[in-house]
């Protein structure tokens, strides 16, 4: 039986349903284990190519230094902040979560907490245990003509705001990352800015990542500006929430109450001032821990992983170089052709390269910054030794002082595509162009100031001569006589008698003697082998 190709750790107690979607492939070796402190897997990490896990362990960047194999790292769950996410991309390890898989279960969640402050619910349920019936002093409030504010109108914030309208609320929200259309299709007012977010809430509800930007966004100065008896519901991060300005605004009465899923630091101590407040509600972190979610997140995230694996696949890595959803399997033909333009530009210039800029002209929006992601992978191969991809292309680039530049042209309207490549390396230059016709096949187009017309595959041969008679059969003939099958030749000249170029396409590596000999033609200036492909 053969070996397995792909060796994957799982900790975190993944749900076994993600899990088999790994164990289906027999190139895939599944190794499951319990959760550990970080730790304890500095010195076995190098033997794995992927791995997932939940929300325990941590991804420090000295465990991903160690982690020498890895490719894919995947978080069953939503958010990241347990990876550091900027030496995962050093090391050019695509980071994978399953971002809508929980909206379901977390929205469900906040409006059962909502439901439960507004009905004063645990009060009741504690007076019936302890055998009281205080009907006349539970009376609570409906949530119907009340304005919910959502801050974030991702995926959980959209479910926040279905729900809101089915019990006859007004939806307010606040996300500048969020196009008009998205909030005319939900049916939600825009604020133009986060105050005046605040000043319309009734209820207060918090769907962000944990970002800089948003790290303690929710502070004195914004709990201030609430009108008295807001409801605020906070199950996206602790840190969001600035927690002893939320204590001292509970206590003042300022706030009617708080429901709280997340918090600063977990588990939550059992000191906080936070468990003493009648007007808190607090769960520990439950939103996503439905069976449903749990797998649903599971398979997500699971099936990610392979897909990377086997088919280099990174339409869910939240670190990619710009890409994104079902337009990751359409630029593959686009990334291979600036992947070896790259190549063929490094290789022309003799290395040292010190800016590398690519244009773009096309039908298709966003996909310079991918392509020219590409164009320096091809670029910086076999220079650098670490391994250079998709994802920390750009930073490898940055880290070695290239300087690097992208942008976008419109296209000719013939519904082809073109990438026009220049390559620096100091004072020397190099413009190299690429088309793509039809669904997959790219061809070199230009090498200088030279049009050529060949397809960059294989081995190709590039050589500079004299525009003279018979240079063509020369060449033909020591390759003929060295075993080396032509595939594509393109002569290609600026004027007759002058400066030539010729691509040549061969099925084979040119041996050292052999390139010798064809430089030594007389007509010759110099010859350069590229590996298209490794």
């Amino acid at each position: 039986m053969a070996e397995p190709q792909w060796r994957v750790l799982v900790t975190d107690d993944v749900d076994p349903e993600g899990v088999a979607e790994l164990r289906a492939c027999p190139d895939i070796e599944v190794e499951e284990h319990p959760t550990r402190p970080w730790t304890a897997w500095l010195d076995v990490i190098d033997r794995y190519d992927a791995a997932i896990g939940r929300s325990a362990t941590p991804w420090p960047a000295l465990l991903l230094e160690r982690a020498t194999r890895l490719r894919a790292l995947g978080r069953a769950g939503v958010g990241l902040d347990n990876i550091d996410l900027d030496a995962a991309t050093r090391r050019g390890i695509a980071v994978l979560n399953a971002p809508g898989s929980n909206a379901v279960s977390v929205a469900e969640l906040a409006f059962g907490l909502l439901l439960a402050l507004v009905r004063r619910l645990p009060e009741a349920v504690a007076s019936m245990r302890e055998g009281r019936w205080d009907r006349g002093r539970l009376g609570g409030t409906e949530l119907r003509g009340r304005t919910m504010a959502i801050v974030g109108l991702g995926r959980i914030g959209s479910e926040m705001a279905r729900r809101a309208h089915a019990f006859g609320m007004s939806v307010v929200a606040y996300d500048p990352y969020v196009a008009d259309a998205r909030f005319a299709e939900l049916g939600v007012e825009r604020a133009p800015t986060l105050t005046a977010l605040l000043e319309r809430a009734e209820v207060l509800t918090v769907h962000v990542p944990l970002t800089p930007e948003t790290r303690g966004m929710i502070g004195a100065a914004e709990l201030a500006r609430l009108r008295p008896g807001v409801i605020l519901l906070n199950l996206a991060r602790g840190e969001v929430v600035d927690e002893a300005a939320l204590v001292d605004a509970l206590e003042r009465g300022r706030l009617a109450g708080a429901a709280l899923d997340v918090f600063a630091t977990e588990p939550l101590p059992p000191d906080h001032p936070l468990r003493r407040l009648p007007n808190a509600l607090l769960t520990p972190h439950l939103g996503a821990s439905t069976a449903e979610a749990q797998r649903r997140v599971a398979v997500e995230v699971c099936s990610a992983v392979r897909e990377v694996l086997l088919h280099g696949d990174l339409i869910r890595a939240v670190n990619a170089a710009g890409l994104d959803g079902g337009a990751w399997r359409a630029l593959r033909p686009l990334l291979r052709l600036a992947e070896r333009l790259g190549r063929l530009g490094a290789a022309l210039l003799g290395g040292g390269l010190s800016a590398v800029e690519l244009r773009y002209a096309g039908p298709r929006d966003g996909v310079a910054r991918p392509l020219l992601a590409a164009s320096l992978q091809g670029a910086l191969a076999g220079v650098v030794a670490a391994p250079v991809n998709l994802i920390n292309a750009l930073a490898v680039a940055e880290e070695r002082g290239i300087e690097a530049a992208w942008g976008q042209v419109a296209g000719r309207g013939d519904g082809g595509e073109e990438i026009e490549l220049r390559v620096e390396a100091g004072e020397r230059a190099l413009r190299l162009g690429g088309a793509l016709f039809g669904e997959s096949h790219g061809r070199v187009v230009r090498i200088g100031a030279f049009r050529v017309d060949i397809a960059p595959r294989g081995t190709l041969l590039v050589l500079r001569n004299r525009d003279v008679p018979g240079v063509i059969g020369r060449v033909g003939t020591l390759l003929g006589q060295a075993g080396v099958n032509i595939a594509e030749y393109h002569q290609a000249r600026l004027q007759a008698g002058g400066d030539a170029l010729a691509a040549i396409s061969v099925d084979s590596r040119v041996p050292a003697d052999v390139l010798a000999a064809l430089a030594g033609l007389p007509e010759v200036q110099d010859v350069v082998q590229v590996a298209m492909e490794e």
